[in-house]
């Protein structure tokens, strides 16, 4: 069992993915999902929020579950604690998700062996948002080392 952790395989991920559904996605603009499911949405990518306590957010219907969306889902992005990982885990192999991918500080070795053994793709301790701007072009310009080295501008993904 391995985590996807290499540049290719999270490049991979976010270029094949088109749906993500945001587990514990907050409907205030300062929370750090609120910011990651924007950017998200600004480049192209469906979200769905999952959180019982709201409607809607961003624009979107907000469902209570995975099991309530109804429709398929690429990656299930999670903004929720570790102990909490092995049911969400479940939950995305149960609606067919391909990518269970826990956010910056959330580590669960039990939802990996869960999601692997479901056939989903693993992400750990790394943001989404942070992810995609370190390997699309996001970051470089601001002068962060992204830790990509190469002479080329890297291909956006089409959305």
């Amino acid at each position: 069992m391995h985590t996807v952790e290499d540049i290719p395989g999270i490049r991979r991920i976010l270029q094949q993915t088109r749906t993500v559904a945001v587990v514990g996605l907050s409907a205030s603009w300062y929370r750090p999902s609120y910011f990651a499911a924007k950017y998200l949405q600004e480049h192209g990518y469906r979200v769905i929020p999952v959180n019982p306590r709201y409607e809607e957010v961003l624009g979107e219907r907000c469902y209570p579950s995975l099991a309530a969306i109804g429709e398929p889902v690429d990656m299930v992005d999670c903004f929720r604690r570790a102990e909490e990982m092995p049911a969400l885990a479940r939950e995305a192999v149960a609606i067919g998700a391909k990518v269970l991918w826990m956010q910056l500080g959330v580590v669960s070795e039990e939802a990996a062996r869960i999601a692997h053994e479901g056939g989903l793709e693993v992400v750990m301790d790394r943001c989404v948002k942070i992810e995609y701007a370190r390997l699309f072009g996001g970051l470089g310009f601001a002068g962060v080392n992204t830790k990509v080295i190469s002479a080329k501008r890297p291909q956006q993904v089409p959305h």
